[in-house]
């Protein structure tokens, strides 16, 4: 039969001990070490000076004085000596300097695991529910990086379901940010909690923006509201390619150019004006009580539209001449210049027609 038990070592009583009360004693003293076991401090190297009755030490590597070769044992201060004893895998023993709980894992004293996969919740300085699984109290809540950037992910199971962040105030929400009901970025706002109203969203296809703090139309002018690029003129579109869809603009203010015929004005409400320097003329054709010259035409340098009155007017480019026009149609007008007076003078006419391109 063994002297000693086979966990814990502790000295058995044995048949025909003489003094079989220090057997037992000593089991005793053993078990008040190792039993609810708490040690001031872990992986130990220097020796107390003064250590106290009963003090406990978990030795780290290559302990020093008193305690020489005795790495990884547990030393017990007993009646004046050093007492040692090795401790198990798995015992537990709490660090009164460091205030947690230690595991001997057979070669070093460590923190207890601690699972951390499929808990049923976390609740940090309060308590959570099965919706909020996990719950933290706090003035601010840290996210950082681990080296490089950082990543918050929202995930939802369907399109038609919630991803979002709501804001809350004493309980009632008041802001939305994320996907609620689609897979298109929303912002939505509330002033009890109950009604919401869609202040931005954002197309997933085309990221244009929607909502009640957009434009609804080209005449809308709610104050607060933004601006739509194609509702409103600023520097980029002022000046462009004029365009209408049934009446609307839906390009820039105005459009100007240029051809051999002359210059022209596009505006976006529809109005268009040509200009044009005419060839040089006399005015030596008897017509009458007038000098005219021959008949031309002016070939407008953008065609008005069909159906459109268009109206032509000139300038002589000298006092006693003066321009007359036919009946203009929407590409061309015809034209002579009329004078008082035999005049051989050759000079270039203007003519300005002003007429609708839609």
């Amino acid at each position: 039969m063994s002297q000693n038990s086979p966990r814990l070592s502790l000295p058995f009583l044995q048949p025909s001990q003489a003094q079989k009360h220090v057997t037992h004693n000593e089991a005793l003293r053993q078990l008040d070490m190792i039993v609810q076991l708490s040690v001031a401090s872990t992986n130990a190297i220097n020796p107390p000076a003064v250590p106290n009755q009963g003090e406990i030490h978990a030795l780290g590597a290559f302990p020093t004085g008193d305690w020489t070769g005795q790495t990884g044992m547990l030393a017990a201060w007993l009646d004046n000596a050093w007492h040692f004893i090795a401790p198990g895998t798995g015992w537990r023993a709490w660090d009164e300097s460091a205030g947690q709980l230690k595991i001997w894992d057979g070669g070093t004293w460590i923190d207890p695991p601690v699972a951390t996969q499929n808990l049923d919740g976390v609740g940090v300085a309060t308590g959570y529910d099965s919706t909020n699984r996990l719950s933290v109290r706090s003035p601010a809540t840290l996210l950082s990086h681990d080296g490089n950037g950082h990543q918050l992910k929202i995930n939802k199971a369907s399109a038609g379901d919630t991803a979002s962040l709501l804001f809350q105030s004493n309980w009632t929400g008041h802001a939305e940010l994320g996907l609620s009901g689609n897979t298109g970025l929303s912002i939505k706002v509330s002033l009890d909690g109950g009604t919401w109203t869609e202040a931005l969203s954002f197309d997933p296809a085309s990221g244009t923006a929607s909502g009640a703090a957009v434009q609804a139309s080209a005449d809308d002018t709610t104050a607060g509201r933004l601006m739509r690029a194609d509702y409103g003129y600023g520097p980029g579109n002022l000046l462009g390619t004029v365009a209408e869809n049934a009446g609307t603009p839906t390009g820039a203010v105005i459009e100007r150019g240029t051809t051999a015929n002359g210059d022209y004005v596009r505006f976006a409400d529809g109005t268009q004006i040509c200009t044009a320097t005419l060839p040089a003329m006399d005015c030596t054709v008897a017509d009458g009580a007038l000098f005219t010259s021959n008949l031309a035409s002016w070939d407008f340098p953008i065609a008005f539209a069909t159906g459109t009155t268009v109206a032509v007017s000139g300038s002589g480019s000298m006092t006693n001449r003066f321009v007359g026009f036919d009946a203009p149609t929407e590409a061309t007008v015809t034209f002579k210049v009329l004078s008082i007076s035999n005049d051989a003078t050759i000079i270039s006419p203007t003519a300005t027609a002003i007429g609708r391109w839609f």
